[in-house]
Protein backbone atom coordinates (compact mmCIF):
# COMPACT_ATOMS: atom_id res chain seq x y z
CA UNK A 1 0.00 0.00 0.00
CA UNK A 2 1.49 3.15 -0.88
CA UNK A 3 0.38 6.52 0.56
CA UNK A 4 -1.30 5.45 3.51
CA UNK A 5 -2.04 9.45 4.94
CA UNK A 6 -4.39 9.42 2.43
CA UNK A 7 -6.44 6.04 4.24
CA UNK A 8 -7.97 6.89 7.45
CA UNK A 9 -11.11 5.83 9.66
CA UNK A 10 -14.39 7.46 9.55
CA UNK A 11 -14.14 10.52 11.08
CA UNK A 12 -17.82 11.89 10.66
CA UNK A 13 -21.60 10.50 12.03
CA UNK A 14 -22.37 7.88 10.60
CA UNK A 15 -26.51 6.94 9.62
CA UNK A 16 -28.29 4.94 10.86
CA UNK A 17 -28.00 1.88 8.94
CA UNK A 18 -24.26 1.92 9.14
CA UNK A 19 -23.49 -1.67 10.81
CA UNK A 20 -20.13 -0.57 12.12
CA UNK A 21 -17.33 1.72 11.96
CA UNK A 22 -15.44 -1.23 11.02
CA UNK A 23 -13.92 0.25 7.36
CA UNK A 24 -11.64 2.29 6.05
CA UNK A 25 -12.05 5.71 4.20
CA UNK A 26 -9.84 6.89 1.15
CA UNK A 27 -10.09 10.27 0.46
CA UNK A 28 -9.24 11.26 -3.05
CA UNK A 29 -9.05 14.96 -2.65
CA UNK A 30 -10.77 17.06 -5.10
CA UNK A 31 -11.95 15.28 -7.60
CA UNK A 32 -12.54 16.49 -10.90
CA UNK A 33 -15.92 14.81 -12.41
CA UNK A 34 -17.35 13.42 -16.16
CA UNK A 35 -19.59 16.46 -16.03
CA UNK A 36 -16.60 19.07 -14.63
CA UNK A 37 -17.79 19.87 -11.41
CA UNK A 38 -15.24 18.93 -8.82
CA UNK A 39 -16.36 16.83 -5.95
CA UNK A 40 -14.10 18.47 -3.17
CA UNK A 41 -12.82 16.55 -0.38
CA UNK A 42 -13.71 12.96 -1.94
CA UNK A 43 -14.06 10.63 0.68
CA UNK A 44 -14.33 6.74 -0.62
CA UNK A 45 -15.46 4.10 2.51
CA UNK A 46 -14.02 1.25 1.53
CA UNK A 47 -13.43 -2.52 3.55
CA UNK A 48 -10.96 -4.92 2.45
CA UNK A 49 -10.85 -8.89 3.01
CA UNK A 50 -8.14 -11.08 3.20
CA UNK A 51 -4.27 -10.48 1.77
CA UNK A 52 -3.26 -9.73 -1.38
CA UNK A 53 -0.53 -12.09 -2.50
CA UNK A 54 3.05 -11.92 -3.84
CA UNK A 55 1.56 -11.87 -7.92
CA UNK A 56 -1.17 -8.41 -6.29
CA UNK A 57 -3.49 -10.67 -8.71
CA UNK A 58 -6.13 -12.13 -6.43
CA UNK A 59 -8.04 -9.37 -5.97
CA UNK A 60 -12.03 -9.77 -6.01
CA UNK A 61 -13.55 -5.87 -6.59
CA UNK A 62 -17.10 -6.18 -4.76
CA UNK A 63 -18.85 -2.56 -4.94
CA UNK A 64 -22.29 -1.78 -3.70
CA UNK A 65 -26.01 -1.76 -4.45
CA UNK A 66 -28.67 0.89 -4.34
CA UNK A 67 -29.47 1.40 -0.71
CA UNK A 68 -26.55 -0.96 0.32
CA UNK A 69 -23.10 -0.96 2.12
CA UNK A 70 -19.90 -3.06 2.10
CA UNK A 71 -22.12 -4.96 5.30
CA UNK A 72 -24.77 -6.26 2.56
CA UNK A 73 -22.27 -7.85 0.26
CA UNK A 74 -19.94 -9.17 3.00
CA UNK A 75 -22.73 -11.88 4.04
CA UNK A 76 -21.52 -13.85 0.57
CA UNK A 77 -17.72 -13.56 1.59
CA UNK A 78 -16.45 -16.43 4.47
CA UNK A 79 -13.79 -18.84 4.60
CA UNK A 80 -14.49 -22.37 2.58
CA UNK A 81 -16.97 -20.16 0.67
CA UNK A 82 -16.79 -19.22 -3.02
CA UNK A 83 -15.40 -15.74 -1.86
CA UNK A 84 -12.49 -17.23 0.29
CA UNK A 85 -11.28 -14.35 2.61
CA UNK A 86 -7.88 -16.82 2.77
CA UNK A 87 -7.80 -17.18 -1.61
CA UNK A 88 -8.69 -13.76 -2.05
CA UNK A 89 -8.34 -10.26 -1.26
CA UNK A 90 -12.09 -8.76 -1.64
CA UNK A 91 -12.36 -5.11 -1.68
CA UNK A 92 -15.50 -3.48 -0.94
CA UNK A 93 -15.79 -0.02 -2.18
CA UNK A 94 -19.03 1.96 -1.17
CA UNK A 95 -20.83 4.03 -3.52
CA UNK A 96 -20.72 7.50 -3.80
CA UNK A 97 -24.01 9.03 -2.19
CA UNK A 98 -24.65 5.96 -0.13
CA UNK A 99 -24.01 7.90 3.24
CA UNK A 100 -20.32 6.07 3.53
CA UNK A 101 -18.55 7.39 1.05
CA UNK A 102 -19.29 11.76 -0.22
CA UNK A 103 -23.12 12.19 -0.04
CA UNK A 104 -25.25 14.92 -0.14
CA UNK A 105 -26.09 14.45 3.68
CA UNK A 106 -21.97 14.55 4.60
CA UNK A 107 -20.40 16.09 2.00
CA UNK A 108 -18.13 19.67 2.33
CA UNK A 109 -20.45 22.17 3.69
CA UNK A 110 -20.77 24.26 0.33
CA UNK A 111 -21.63 21.52 -1.49
CA UNK A 112 -24.40 19.57 0.79
CA UNK A 113 -28.27 18.75 0.68
CA UNK A 114 -29.33 20.29 -2.76
CA UNK A 115 -25.71 21.72 -3.74
CA UNK A 116 -24.02 18.07 -3.93
CA UNK A 117 -22.98 17.74 -7.75
CA UNK A 118 -23.79 14.86 -10.22
CA UNK A 119 -21.94 11.70 -10.23
CA UNK A 120 -22.00 8.82 -12.56
CA UNK A 121 -20.85 5.18 -12.23
CA UNK A 122 -17.64 6.30 -14.45
CA UNK A 123 -17.09 8.54 -11.99
CA UNK A 124 -17.13 6.44 -9.14
CA UNK A 125 -15.00 2.94 -10.73
CA UNK A 126 -12.19 5.68 -12.28
CA UNK A 127 -11.75 6.61 -7.70
CA UNK A 128 -12.19 2.86 -6.85
CA UNK A 129 -9.73 2.04 -9.64
CA UNK A 130 -7.24 4.57 -7.71
CA UNK A 131 -7.56 3.21 -4.64
CA UNK A 132 -7.19 -0.41 -5.75
CA UNK A 133 -4.37 -0.13 -7.66
CA UNK A 134 -2.68 3.01 -7.11
CA UNK A 135 -2.80 3.01 -3.02
CA UNK A 136 -3.57 -1.22 -1.92
CA UNK A 137 -1.03 -1.81 -4.84
CA UNK A 138 -2.93 -4.61 -6.78
CA UNK A 139 -1.77 -5.22 -10.46
CA UNK A 140 -4.86 -6.88 -11.68
CA UNK A 141 -8.52 -7.54 -11.02
CA UNK A 142 -9.25 -11.47 -10.75
CA UNK A 143 -12.66 -10.76 -10.97
CA UNK A 144 -15.33 -7.54 -10.91
CA UNK A 145 -18.89 -8.52 -9.25
CA UNK A 146 -22.05 -6.68 -8.35
CA UNK A 147 -25.75 -6.78 -7.95
CA UNK A 148 -28.02 -4.31 -8.81
CA UNK A 149 -26.22 -0.86 -9.16
CA UNK A 150 -23.18 -3.05 -7.89
CA UNK A 151 -23.12 -4.52 -11.33
CA UNK A 152 -23.30 -1.64 -13.32
CA UNK A 153 -20.14 -0.64 -11.42
CA UNK A 154 -18.64 -4.11 -12.52
CA UNK A 155 -19.40 -3.56 -16.27
CA UNK A 156 -17.51 -0.10 -15.76
CA UNK A 157 -14.45 -2.15 -14.28
CA UNK A 158 -14.81 -3.99 -17.33
CA UNK A 159 -15.02 -1.64 -20.09
CA UNK A 160 -12.71 0.71 -18.45
CA UNK A 161 -10.30 -1.09 -17.42
CA UNK A 162 -10.19 -4.50 -20.16
CA UNK A 163 -6.67 -5.15 -19.77
CA UNK A 164 -6.59 -5.13 -15.80
CA UNK A 165 -10.14 -7.35 -15.49
CA UNK A 166 -9.50 -11.38 -16.12
CA UNK A 167 -13.53 -12.38 -15.07
CA UNK A 168 -16.69 -9.98 -14.90
CA UNK A 169 -19.86 -11.39 -13.35
CA UNK A 170 -23.24 -8.70 -13.35
CA UNK A 171 -25.76 -10.10 -11.18
CA UNK A 172 -29.39 -9.01 -11.42
CA UNK A 173 -28.07 -6.14 -13.10
CA UNK A 174 -27.09 -4.75 -16.54
CA UNK A 175 -24.39 -2.58 -18.33
CA UNK A 176 -26.71 0.30 -19.02
CA UNK A 177 -30.27 2.09 -17.53
CA UNK A 178 -32.51 0.61 -20.16
CA UNK A 179 -35.85 2.87 -20.88
CA UNK A 180 -37.86 0.73 -18.62
CA UNK A 181 -35.19 1.04 -15.82
CA UNK A 182 -35.04 4.69 -16.36
CA UNK A 183 -39.03 4.63 -16.23
CA UNK A 184 -39.60 2.83 -12.84
CA UNK A 185 -36.48 5.12 -11.01
CA UNK A 186 -38.75 8.22 -12.59
CA UNK A 187 -41.97 6.62 -10.73
CA UNK A 188 -40.25 6.27 -7.38
CA UNK A 189 -38.57 9.63 -7.85
CA UNK A 190 -41.75 11.54 -8.44
CA UNK A 191 -42.94 9.76 -5.21
CA UNK A 192 -40.63 11.48 -2.81
CA UNK A 193 -40.62 14.59 -4.37
CA UNK A 194 -44.44 15.23 -3.90
CA UNK A 195 -43.71 15.53 -0.49
CA UNK A 196 -43.89 19.53 0.13
CA UNK A 197 -41.58 19.05 2.70
CA UNK A 198 -38.98 18.10 0.28
CA UNK A 199 -38.37 21.73 -0.60
CA UNK A 200 -36.14 21.49 -3.32
CA UNK A 201 -33.84 19.54 -1.70
CA UNK A 202 -33.48 22.33 1.18
CA UNK A 203 -35.56 20.60 3.91
CA UNK A 204 -35.30 21.23 7.12
CA UNK A 205 -36.69 18.15 7.84
CA UNK A 206 -36.62 14.69 6.74
CA UNK A 207 -40.10 14.70 4.21
CA UNK A 208 -41.47 11.47 5.64
CA UNK A 209 -44.18 11.23 3.44
CA UNK A 210 -42.46 11.44 0.67
CA UNK A 211 -39.34 8.69 2.07
CA UNK A 212 -41.98 6.07 2.82
CA UNK A 213 -43.63 6.60 -0.73
CA UNK A 214 -41.05 6.00 -2.49
CA UNK A 215 -40.34 2.93 -0.35
CA UNK A 216 -43.65 1.47 -0.78
CA UNK A 217 -43.51 2.18 -4.49
CA UNK A 218 -40.33 0.64 -4.88
CA UNK A 219 -41.56 -2.95 -2.72
CA UNK A 220 -43.80 -3.08 -5.90
CA UNK A 221 -41.30 -3.77 -8.56
CA UNK A 222 -38.69 -5.31 -6.05
CA UNK A 223 -40.20 -8.95 -6.27
CA UNK A 224 -42.30 -10.88 -8.56
CA UNK A 225 -45.69 -11.13 -9.59
CA UNK A 226 -45.43 -14.59 -8.39
CA UNK A 227 -43.83 -13.67 -5.23
CA UNK A 228 -46.95 -11.39 -3.94
CA UNK A 229 -49.61 -14.12 -5.70
CA UNK A 230 -48.06 -16.97 -4.12
CA UNK A 231 -48.02 -14.87 -0.70
CA UNK A 232 -44.19 -16.02 -0.53
CA UNK A 233 -44.06 -12.64 2.02
CA UNK A 234 -45.08 -15.07 4.58
CA UNK A 235 -41.07 -17.04 4.20
CA UNK A 236 -40.01 -13.51 5.21
CA UNK A 237 -42.22 -13.40 7.98
CA UNK A 238 -44.21 -10.90 7.16
CA UNK A 239 -47.68 -11.89 8.57
CA UNK A 240 -49.37 -9.97 5.25
CA UNK A 241 -48.80 -7.58 2.49
CA UNK A 242 -49.19 -4.48 4.37
CA UNK A 243 -46.37 -5.67 7.29
CA UNK A 244 -44.08 -5.70 4.03
CA UNK A 245 -45.06 -2.75 2.18
CA UNK A 246 -44.79 -0.95 6.04
CA UNK A 247 -41.26 -2.58 6.35
CA UNK A 248 -40.40 -1.04 3.28
CA UNK A 249 -42.13 2.22 4.35
CA UNK A 250 -39.60 2.31 7.92
CA UNK A 251 -36.70 1.20 5.80
CA UNK A 252 -36.16 4.09 3.44
CA UNK A 253 -36.89 6.39 6.57
CA UNK A 254 -33.50 5.61 7.35
CA UNK A 255 -32.16 7.58 4.38
CA UNK A 256 -31.28 10.64 3.52
CA UNK A 257 -33.78 11.97 0.73
CA UNK A 258 -31.02 13.85 -1.44
CA UNK A 259 -28.33 10.46 -0.74
CA UNK A 260 -31.38 8.14 -2.47
CA UNK A 261 -31.43 10.90 -5.28
CA UNK A 262 -27.94 11.79 -5.78
CA UNK A 263 -27.38 7.38 -5.90
CA UNK A 264 -30.76 7.24 -8.47
CA UNK A 265 -29.36 9.81 -10.74
CA UNK A 266 -25.83 8.16 -11.07
CA UNK A 267 -27.93 4.73 -11.64
CA UNK A 268 -30.76 6.77 -14.55
CA UNK A 269 -27.51 7.70 -16.43
CA UNK A 270 -24.69 4.59 -15.95
CA UNK A 271 -23.78 3.79 -19.64
CA UNK A 272 -20.48 2.47 -19.65
CA UNK A 273 -19.64 4.12 -23.36
CA UNK A 274 -20.51 7.41 -22.01
CA UNK A 275 -17.00 8.93 -21.72
CA UNK A 276 -14.12 10.21 -24.12
CA UNK A 277 -12.93 6.67 -24.35
CA UNK A 278 -15.48 4.90 -26.69
CA UNK A 279 -17.70 8.44 -27.22
CA UNK A 280 -21.16 7.51 -26.02
CA UNK A 281 -20.71 3.64 -28.41
CA UNK A 282 -22.67 1.59 -26.45
CA UNK A 283 -21.97 -1.63 -28.31
CA UNK A 284 -18.35 -0.76 -29.19
CA UNK A 285 -17.72 -0.55 -25.41
CA UNK A 286 -19.23 -3.64 -24.88
CA UNK A 287 -17.81 -5.43 -27.61
CA UNK A 288 -14.10 -4.13 -26.05
CA UNK A 289 -14.47 -5.74 -22.79
CA UNK A 290 -11.73 -8.59 -22.49
CA UNK A 291 -12.64 -10.36 -19.36
CA UNK A 292 -14.28 -13.65 -19.28
CA UNK A 293 -17.96 -12.91 -18.57
CA UNK A 294 -21.05 -14.75 -16.75
CA UNK A 295 -23.75 -12.40 -17.25
CA UNK A 296 -26.18 -13.59 -14.56
CA UNK A 297 -30.01 -12.21 -14.74
CA UNK A 298 -33.03 -13.39 -12.66
CA UNK A 299 -35.60 -14.63 -15.00
CA UNK A 300 -38.57 -12.57 -12.79
CA UNK A 301 -36.47 -9.43 -12.43
CA UNK A 302 -38.59 -7.04 -13.30
CA UNK A 303 -36.61 -3.80 -14.48
CA UNK A 304 -33.26 -5.23 -15.24
CA UNK A 305 -34.19 -7.90 -17.68
CA UNK A 306 -33.65 -11.30 -18.50
CA UNK A 307 -33.92 -9.47 -22.46
CA UNK A 308 -32.14 -6.46 -21.84
CA UNK A 309 -29.31 -9.29 -20.44
CA UNK A 310 -29.22 -11.34 -23.39
CA UNK A 311 -28.55 -8.45 -25.51
CA UNK A 312 -25.53 -6.90 -23.68
CA UNK A 313 -24.52 -10.92 -23.48
CA UNK A 314 -24.81 -10.46 -27.14
CA UNK A 315 -22.19 -7.95 -27.58
CA UNK A 316 -19.82 -9.22 -25.51
CA UNK A 317 -17.24 -11.52 -26.86
CA UNK A 318 -17.64 -14.94 -25.55
CA UNK A 319 -19.93 -14.08 -22.58
CA UNK A 320 -22.00 -16.38 -21.13
CA UNK A 321 -25.52 -16.15 -20.37
CA UNK A 322 -26.98 -18.16 -17.42
CA UNK A 323 -30.32 -17.15 -15.72
CA UNK A 324 -31.24 -17.82 -12.23
CA UNK A 325 -34.73 -18.81 -11.96
CA UNK A 326 -36.07 -17.83 -9.02
CA UNK A 327 -39.44 -16.11 -7.77
CA UNK A 328 -37.95 -13.34 -5.93
CA UNK A 329 -37.61 -10.87 -8.48
CA UNK A 330 -35.00 -8.48 -8.62
CA UNK A 331 -34.15 -8.92 -4.79
CA UNK A 332 -33.13 -12.66 -6.00
CA UNK A 333 -29.60 -11.55 -6.57
CA UNK A 334 -29.53 -10.25 -3.17
CA UNK A 335 -26.01 -10.87 -0.99
CA UNK A 336 -26.78 -14.15 0.71
CA UNK A 337 -30.48 -13.43 1.15
CA UNK A 338 -31.85 -16.60 -0.16
CA UNK A 339 -30.65 -19.88 0.33
CA UNK A 340 -31.32 -21.22 -3.15
CA UNK A 341 -30.58 -18.31 -5.29
CA UNK A 342 -27.25 -17.89 -2.97
CA UNK A 343 -26.70 -21.67 -3.69
CA UNK A 344 -26.66 -21.01 -7.51
CA UNK A 345 -24.13 -17.70 -7.12
CA UNK A 346 -21.76 -19.81 -5.34
CA UNK A 347 -21.56 -22.76 -7.85
CA UNK A 348 -21.63 -19.50 -10.72
CA UNK A 349 -18.55 -18.21 -9.17
CA UNK A 350 -16.83 -21.17 -8.20
CA UNK A 351 -17.16 -21.96 -12.10
CA UNK A 352 -15.53 -19.09 -12.97
CA UNK A 353 -13.05 -18.72 -10.56
CA UNK A 354 -9.71 -20.57 -10.97
CA UNK A 355 -10.07 -23.73 -9.19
Amino acid sequence: MSDAAIIVEPDYELPPYARDRDFKIYRAGDLTLQGGEVLLDARLAFKTYGELNAAADNCIVFPTYYTGTHSGNERLIGPGRALDPTRYFIVIPNLFGNGLSSSPSNASLSQRGSRFPRITVYDNVMCQQRLVMQHLGVRRIALAMGWSMGALQAYQWAVSFGDDVERLLPLCGSARCWPLNHVFLEGVKAALLADPDYQNGNYQHAPQRGLRAFGRAYAGWAFSAAFFREQLYKELRFATLEDLLQYWERDHLQWDANDLLAMLWTWQHADPGANAQYGGDFKRALAGIKARTLVMPCDTDQYFTVEENRIEAGLIPGAQLRVLPSPFGHCAGAPGRFRAETALLEQALRDLLPG
